[in-house]
């Protein structure tokens, strides 16, 4: 916050005059008094030097002290051009006319009013002087303050005079600390967070954006401001908040976040027909990479496995294989891939699922459609492992399909993917299903599928002003042409893993994928395809099949979109 004039250091500031109610006896005081003398600057005008003070050790009278007292906050009131003259009512006119002038300027006083003088009796900080209370109502930065306060009021060279103190500006200042009106530290309330739409995001409406909602709010969102009174110190130690003016208003963070398909996928990861099992899901504007919607339940402790944990993908992760064959190695949809019940590769026998059929005369799109893992680890390990370098699906990875570390706005703290870019024996071949040491998110799988659908990366952001650097090289169109392709061959013919969840959305595009986990004692269901503008990826944990598990999940948002 800004910092006002000390106090006891003398400002400038235009006068604003306020009546004083109750005070009228201005004038009959001063007539009384002939006004208090500034003892500092007295002088017997010989070779002695100035006169100490004389101050009775006699309080005045409650009567005295008031009417003294009065004379003063009427001059205070009326503004700068009377500062002089409340100056005079003290013990200390230089200290006390700067110091009126630093509460000014550094509350940034518009008016100032004072009620319910009355005498308090003996001082406890002065056995020679009277005490006068009285509340004050101050119109300064931010808001009107009202607090307590008192005067001490001693008889010096036989007239009563206000003892002058940084305290009878406010009962704990001291003479080297600023009152200061304005934003007080410490106290910026937390952002608003919104929906694309402008609505309001609150846990309570979205559970699963409860922690997207925190930290954007105290994060990125943070930034409103409370205004109050606080009192700052010279030495740089913290300030003291005397008071504060609401209701606090913070600010606004706007997110790309679709308030009715958030509603869906929370109610899609909660569907009974997952029977309860842990799900996460994230939806994309494939245009832009806007993250849509992000939700998960049952997850436990996990926390948010749509954005901040990873597991192996299984088959979706074909979808980067099969770009990296065709631009690698130069094969096409209807490359030669067979797929055989067994396939050795590096010492390692992998095998299908028991529903797909043994098929030695498959093509790369008929072995996508069917999910045969035995061909994508021949025609991988063959044209993608080169005498031991098994970089190539990590480059069509990161390169290609843009991913990495991404910084989707506000703090956010998301999973980066792993594709290993030489991974150890025959995890370079089970890299190549999705297996090995690949590690994806929801939101990675959700982002894979959206740029086949725009042939463009685009990084997910959940703050639409952030503006992310494309992918490392561009996606090349044929490539782009070619999944989308076998993305909807697999989503509407009746050979496709996909087709019974996206047969009845036109133009959509998929692909399923089981994944081992936990050594190979249980499986996950995975499930990511485009459709409608959007590209959505789910994971279901301790499903059997993504089809059935996580497919439902993806279903529902894309017919939302429809």
């Amino acid at each position: 916050m800004n910092r006002g004039a000390k106090v006891g250091i003398v400002g400038a500031c235009a006068a604003t005059v306020v009546t004083l109610g109750g005070l009228g006896a201005y004038n009959l005081v001063h007539g009384l008094t002939g006004g208090a003398k500034d003892v500092s600057d007295s002088s017997d005008n010989g070779a002695n030097g100035p006169v100490p003070p004389a101050q009775s050790t006699a309080p005045p009278t409650g009567a005295q002290a008031v009417q003294v007292a009065q004379a003063f906050l009427h001059d205070w009131q009326a503004g700068p051009g009377s500062y002089p003259a409340a100056a005079d009512d003290t013990d200390s006119a230089s200290n006390a006319q700067s110091d009126l002038t630093g509460y000014r300027n550094g509350l940034r006083l518009s008016s100032i009013a004072f009620s319910g003088v009355r005498a308090g009796g003996p001082s406890a900080a002065d056995p020679g002087a009277t005490a006068v209370n009285f509340t004050v109502t101050a119109q300064v930065g931010g808001g009107s303050w009202v607090y307590r306060d008192t005067l001490n009021v001693v008889t010096v060279n036989g007239h009563p005079t206000v003892d002058w103190a940084s305290a009878a500006l406010y009962p704990t200042l001291l003479a080297d600390q600023t009152l200061v009106a304005g934003p007080v530290n410490g106290a910026a309330p937390a952002a608003t967070v919104t929906a694309s739409d402008g609505s309001a995001l609150t846990p309570a409406r979205f559970p699963s954006l409860g922690g997207v909602i925190s930290t954007l709010s105290q994060g990125a969102g943070s930034g409103g401001q409370v205004n109050g009174v606080e009192i700052t110190n010279p030495d740089g130690n913290p300030p003291t908040v005397l008071t504060t003016f609401g209701p606090a208003k913070g600010a606004t963070v706007a997110t790309t976040i679709d308030a009715g398909l958030q509603a869906v996928a929370e109610r899609a990861v909660r569907d009974t027909v997952l029977g309860n099992l842990p799900a996460a899901v994230v939806a994309l504007d494939v245009t832009n990479g806007h993250i849509l919607a992000s939700a998960y339940a049952n997850t436990g402790s996990e926390g948010d496995t749509a954005l901040e944990s990873a597991s192996p993908p299984g088959s979706t992760m074909k979808i980067i294989t099969a770009a990296a064959l065709f631009d690698l190695a130069d094969l096409n949809p209807q490359s030669p891939a067979p797929c055989l019940t067994k396939q050795d590769a590096d010492s390692q026998v992998f095998t299908n699922e028991s529903d797909v059929p043994n098929n030695p005369d498959a093509t790369i799109e008929l072995a996508f459609a069917e999910s045969c893992n035995t061909a994508f680890i021949k025609d991988g390990f063959d044209d993608l492992v080169n005498n031991g370098d098994a970089s190539d699906l990590s480059k069509e990875a990161y390169n290609v399909f843009g991913l990495g570390q991404w910084n989707i706005g506000g703090g956010l703290q998301v999973t980066t993917p792993q594709v290993l870019a030489q991974p150890q024996g025959s995890d370079a071949a089970a890299d190549l299903i999705g297996q090995g040491t690949v590690q994806m998110s929801p939101l990675d799988m959700a982002s894979v599928s959206a740029t086949v659908d725009d042939g463009a990366f685009h990084q997910p952001v959940i703050l639409p002003g952030l503006s992310p650097a494309g992918a490392a090289q561009p996606f090349n169109q044929n490539t782009a042409a070619e999944l989308r392709e076998m993305m909807e061959y697999d989503a509407h013919d009746p050979v496709g893993t996909a087709e019974p969840r996206l047969h009845d959305i036109p133009g959509s595009g998929g692909k399923t994928g089981t994944a081992q986990v936990g050594n190979g004692n249980s499986t996950n269901g995975w499930f990511t395809a485009y459709g409608n503008g959007i590209a959505v990826a789910a994971l279901v944990e301790g499903g059997t099949s993504g089809v059935d598990t996580a497919g439902y999940v993806v279903q529902q948002l894309l017919e939302a979109r429809g």
